[in-house]
């Protein structure tokens, strides 16, 4: 049985549904009551700045293959300035 202080049994009706913070994103080592929580992403959590930084990788590693892979864009001043290269796209930052 859990403690009536455990993070799953604050929400209300969903005790059967496991409570985000309770465990390491990647590596799912439980989450302390009294521990440091490291977070990514707004909601992500991580028992340690080393998994953190491990998921932060995988992103990044996924995000810039996922760039290689996407087709060029082709626009009208490319013609006007065929030497230089203009890298386009949106950039999310949290």
């Amino acid at each position: 049985m859990r403690s009536p202080m455990s993070p799953s049994l604050v929400r209300g009706d969903h005790h059967d549904e496991p409570h985000f913070l309770e465990s390491c994103f990647l590596c799912r080592k439980p989450l302390g009551l009294n521990c440091d929580i490291f977070m990514y992403r707004g909601n992500t959590p991580f028992c340690s700045k080393e998994c953190r930084r491990e998921q932060i990788e995988f992103d990044d590693a996924k995000e810039k293959k996922s760039w290689k892979m996407s087709p060029p864009t082709s626009s009208s001043s490319s013609s006007s300035a065929p030497n230089k290269s203009v890298r386009t796209g949106a950039v999310v930052v949290a």
